[in-house]
């Protein structure tokens, strides 16, 4: 889909080391998925999803192709980068190109990891970076809000009016020191209409508390401290030691529980990051599976079938028909595509069905 999440924090918070974590994970699959670094600051990660190998052990294709995420490790920023300090002009424009954000924070001690602030502090540094990605969107605002006043004045429609209304809270709303995320209520043409402005700070967030080794497996003070603001917020969040993700991103999955044990975990955080980052997005997975491919695919939720066709080729989403659709557990209940035909699993929808998360579907199509 060409969806992207930003890494993003201050310097020396283990940006660029999460990112490193990440590709890593993607090159250790590379043997079985065709995944790769496409640019030293860009990476295409599988979303993992252990759908994909149940219904690989029922079909035995000939290849399988799980879904993938591109992360993108942003530059660091400073205080002052609205105003262009340090790579600021770069740092935010390259937050306005992504889908959504990952915030890491720092939340461990080390003498010889310079912090820019002079010393850790995760809420502080949230709120440095809230404050220049606000005062952004605020410049945004200053260019915006006199055009919008102009066509208000002079539109008859209330449409008009409306779109000034929900753009002067938004005003309101940054000028308290709030992320539009967190400007309610909205309705969801509010929402649209606010999007077109690629406002940075309505953009989903997720916050990533990196704690040292010894903080495993339960964190400490500060990275409890980043989830209960981001439970205040409403958004995820998620406590790891990055150093340890990336020792562990291209073990084996003996060699990952081994190591793992000696922390306390039980499995490696990444994967679960990478299915939060996914969500974050409002996506969800649909499957095709046949002798050639298991697969899955990424749509929005709420694509209808033909959309969802047209991602596997154009000509399907063109010339569609029907949906032959077989709910995930049930095809594996069945023992796949027969058995749940047989028990009546599979049905045939048409053009307004709503694709949902785990369906396994064949397209009927002709052009």
């Amino acid at each position: 889909m060409g969806l992207e999440v930003g890494i993003v924090g201050l310097p020396n918070v283990g940006k660029s080391s999460l990112f490193n974590a990440l590709a890593g994970t993607a090159l250790a699959a590379a043997a079985n998925y065709p995944f790769c670094t496409i640019e030293p600051n860009r990476a295409i990660v599988p979303v993992p999803d252990s759908r994909l190998e149940a219904l690989a052990r029922l079909v035995n294709p000939q290849k399988i192709t799980p879904t993938t995420l591109t992360v993108v490790d942003i530059a660091g920023l400073v205080r002052g980068a609205h105003a262009g300090q340090g790579l600021g002009n770069q740092f935010l424009s390259h937050i306005r190109e992504v889908d959504a954000i990952l915030h890491v924070l720092r939340c461990f001690e080390a003498p010889d990891v310079v912090h820019v602030e002079g010393s850790p502090d995760p809420l502080r540094d949230k709120e440095i970076i809230d404050l220049e990605l606000q005062l952004k969107d605020l410049e945004t605002l200053s260019r915006t809000l006199p055009r919008i006043e102009r066509e208000a004045k002079l539109a008859a429609s209330s449409e008009a009016k409306k779109q000034l209304e929900v753009i002067q809270r938004a005003e309101a709303h940054l000028s308290a020191s709030q992320n539009l995320r967190t400007l309610t209520p909205l309705t969801p043409e509010e929402r649209a209409f606010l999007q077109t402005f690629h406002f940075l700070t309505l953009k989903p967030i997720m916050y990533v508390a990196n704690v040292d080794e010894k903080s495993l497996p339960k964190g400490n003070a500060w990275s409890q401290a980043v989830e209960a603001v981001a439970r205040q917020e409403g958004v995820p969040s998620l406590t790891l030691c990055v150093q340890i993700e990336a020792q562990i991103a291209g073990l084996s999955p003996e060699e990952q529980k081994e190591f793992l044990s000696l922390y306390g975990l039980e499995e490696p955080l990444l994967p679960r990051l990478i299915r939060e980052a996914y969500r974050l997005l409002g996506l969800i997975t649909f499957f095709t599976a046949g002798e050639k491919e298991v697969r899955a695919w990424t749509v929005r939720a709420g694509t209808l079938a033909p959309a969802a066709a047209g991602k596997i080729h154009s000509d399907m989403e063109r010339g569609f028909i029907r949906a032959e659709v077989i709910a995930f557990e049930d095809y594996v209940a069945k023992g796949g595509e027969e058995g749940a035909k047989n028990a009546g699993k599979m049905r045939l929808e048409g053009k307004e069905y709503v694709v949902q998360d785990g369906d396994v579907v064949y397209f009927r199509f002709a052009v």
